[in-house]
């Protein structure tokens, strides 16, 4: 983890935020390649769970909403850590993470437990009182709840179908750590899938398993990727049932995503509170009733994570050391480098020309600074699956060399058929 943090601050993937003046908890920033490997998590969760399927529509739902959602979801009284600290070196701790009653540090005497709510408060309006108390969202669901019967009403979907946002959450973690795996602000891909009551079984499993090959379609490891059951005892108050799909990282297996069958919970807690009518009326049976919710919860930002845990790597090539990130091609943040082999003889203009040829179907790179050994060195490193190279033979016949990162073989190709050479490679998921 020390070598992955230290290339991601180095490369610009990953940093804390606010480094110059010493940083705030557990809040990150994403740099150039961070912010195009997040893009790409986003948009083939989003071609994968909205625009491939005709029973998904997507929203986008506000940060900051009605407090009575918050008050209705159960979040307000039940959405808390119970913390203890050491009455001798003062530290915090989360009594679920304790093994014993003394202190891990010191072994010092505990306080009693006491709640801490993990939500974010702010006010609305410019005079702080108790009137105008508001949240940040601590999860992007709720506000496809509060929305279901407008959206049902003008995308004319009919059960079953989903509502799927990717958004901004915020949760006061009282012990946030490992890297981005748990941060104060995150990101979330949610799909709320809303299912007749007697057909809850069947779709919460097609669900569990779909969203499982999605993480091996991304080239992560199928051998650290499992399922894990959650015990009646560690279930949410509003699950039937759930699911993690979890990740082995260097700190142990750890979520990635939830698959829950929310029951009816949500939607009735709503009708309870605001007085609306959020039932659904189907027309082929005649039968009105409320959905059962099958929910798929992911986090961009461990997505992100256990990508880069995966695709690290270190080997030795001609007596150096190699560092690479081996992403699947779609995920890589650059998906090719472009580079003259000298300066001179016209070629760094060829090559620029290349690039700019490139550059509106795919994210590209032009490097001509160093030996082109290093060049390639440089692109493994950020997982650039593709390094094209424009030498003295290309003013020739117009071919240049494509050069494969994790094998480092190459082929020659013709520039007027390289755009869709590198994009079938791209699809293959070959690198």
């Amino acid at each position: 983890m020390e070598k992955l943090v230290s290339l991601c601050k180095r490369r610009g993937i990953v940093f804390p935020s606010s480094e110059i003046y010493g940083g705030v908890g557990s809040f990150w920033d994403y740099g150039p390649l961070g912010v195009e490997i997040k893009q790409n998590i986003k948009e083939l969760w989003w071609e994968d769970i909205v625009r491939l399927r005709d029973d998904v529509v997507g929203v986008e739902t506000s940060i900051i909403m009605h407090p009575d959602v918050w008050l209705a979801s159960g979040h307000v009284g039940s959405f808390y850590d119970s913390l203890v600290d050491c009455k001798v070196c003062k530290k915090r701790y989360r009594l679920d993470h304790l093994s014993s009653k003394k202190c891990p540090e010191c072994g010092g005497e505990l306080t009693e437990a006491r709640n801490f709510n993990l939500m974010f408060e702010t006010h609305i309006g410019p005079v702080e009182k108790e009137a105008s108390k508001a949240y940040l969202r601590p999860e992007t669901a709720q506000g496809i709840f509060v929305d279901f019967s407008t959206i049902l009403n003008c995308s004319r979907q009919k059960i079953p179908f989903g509502i799927a946002q990717v958004g901004k959450s915020f949760r006061n973690e009282v012990s946030p750590g490992n890297f981005i795996f748990r941060s104060r602000e995150f990101e979330q891909m949610e799909l709320e899938y809303f299912v007749a009551p007697q057909t809850d079984e069947e779709w919460f499993k097609y669900w569990l398993d779909k969203r499982f090959k999605w993480y091996v379609s991304l080239g992560i490891k199928k051998e650290k990727l499992r399922l894990r059951k959650h015990n009646q005892n560690e279930l949410a108050h509003y699950a039937k049932e759930c699911y993690d799909i979890e990740y082995e990282f260097p700190f142990g297996w750890q979520e990635l995503e939830g698959i829950a069958n929310r029951s009816t919970f949500d939607l009735e807690v709503h009708i309870k509170r605001s007085g609306k009518d959020l039932s659904y009326f189907d027309e082929k049976t005649k039968e009105r009733f409320i959905p059962v919710v099958i929910e798929t919860s992911a986090g961009v930002d461990r997505t992100l994570l256990a990508l880069l845990v995966d695709a690290y790597n270190e080997e030795e090539v001609e007596g150096e050391q190699r560092v690479i990130l081996r992403f699947h091609p779609r995920v890589a943040p650059i998906k090719a480098g472009v580079f003259p082999l000298v300066r001179k003889g016209g070629l760094a203009e060829k090559a620029q020309d290349v690039e700019k040829m490139l550059r509106p179907h795919f994210a590209t790179f032009y490097d001509e600074v160093g030996s082109i050994g290093r060049r390639y060195r440089r692109q493994d490193e950020v997982g650039t699956p593709y390094g094209i190279t424009i030498d003295f033979q290309t003013l020739k016949d117009d071919t240049v060399t494509v050069r494969y990162r994790d094998s480092m073989d190459q082929d020659r190709v013709k520039i007027p058929e390289l755009r869709f050479f590198i994009e079938k490679k791209i699809e293959n998921g070959i690198s």
